[in-house]
């Protein structure tokens, strides 16, 4: 059996399926690619991944695209360790919050993503570079274009952050309705392996406050969820962007 990961270290795609892999107690080969190049746009790698995205999952030689789905598969074909629940209705929770996780958060972290750090890679550009830089991108070209050289408008970051705020107060709930510690009670799932990244990569761009000043159950949710043996694996010291660019400012 032989398994690749094609990842970014700060990506928090990438980060779920580690933490994925690291639950299971599972080994693979590490394809670290660099996200300031474009490694995940070269003829090979979208043959891999047509959207050009990652992370990308080979699992004796068949890829796997689209990290919820990845993680979904590795809990199929490696089920030793349960990661979603026996129950049918507990099991179609867990499949809720994914898709809403994928529906809000994770489209919503990368407004302040890019704002805050990522769009000093396109700052000097001129306007045929970047509208050159943003058509290679299968899957964010509109985003990119959105985006600009100059970055998102005020309306838009604040639609991300509510995004954000919503996500947390959810998870807070059901925390608090369900009895914790996890999104489903006491079983660790998916949900929190989803979520877990986009929570650390807001707190890594300052905005920690939308759960630490008022949601308590969420607060220590977080905190429980970085504490596992996991997480620390997965997680590639270095690789949060306060660490990679010390200059930033990401909490102001």
């Amino acid at each position: 059996m032989t398994i690749e990961l094609y990842n970014f270290p700060a990506s928090t795609c990438s980060l779920k399926v580690r933490i994925t892999l690291c639950e299971k107690a599972l080994n693979w080969i590490d394809h670290k690619l660099s996200p300031g190049g474009t490694d995940h746009l070269t003829p090979e790698y979208l043959k891999l991944n047509p959207n050009g995205v990652v992370p990308t999952l080979i699992h004796d030689g068949y890829p796997v695209a689209d990290s919820s789905v990845i993680i979904e598969y590795l809990d199929e074909v490696f089920p030793e360790k349960k990661l979603t629940p026996n129950d049918t209705k507990e099991r179609a929770r867990m499949r809720w919050w994914l898709r809403y996780f994928e529906e809000k958060p994770t489209g919503a972290v990368r407004y302040p993503t890019f704002q805050k750090v990522l769009i000093k890679n396109f700052n000097s550009m001129t306007e045929a570079e970047f509208r050159e830089a943003a058509n290679m991108r299968p899957l964010k070209t509109n985003f990119y274009k959105s985006m600009g050289r100059d970055g998102f408008s005020d309306a838009e970051i604040k639609n991300a952050i509510n995004d954000i705020r919503q996500t947390v107060e959810r998870i807070n709930t059901e925390i608090s309705d369900g009895g914790g510690p996890w999104i489903l009670g006491q079983f660790y799932s998916l949900a929190d392996i989803c979520v877990g990244p986009l929570i650390d990569r807001m707190e890594d761009l300052g905005y920690g406050y939308l759960w630490t000043d008022d949601l308590p159950e969420m607060t220590e949710w977080f905190k429980n969820l970085k504490a596992r043996i996991a997480y620390e694996k997965a997680y590639y010291h270095g690789s949060r962007y306060s660490e990679i660019f010390p200059e930033l400012d990401l909490r102001g």
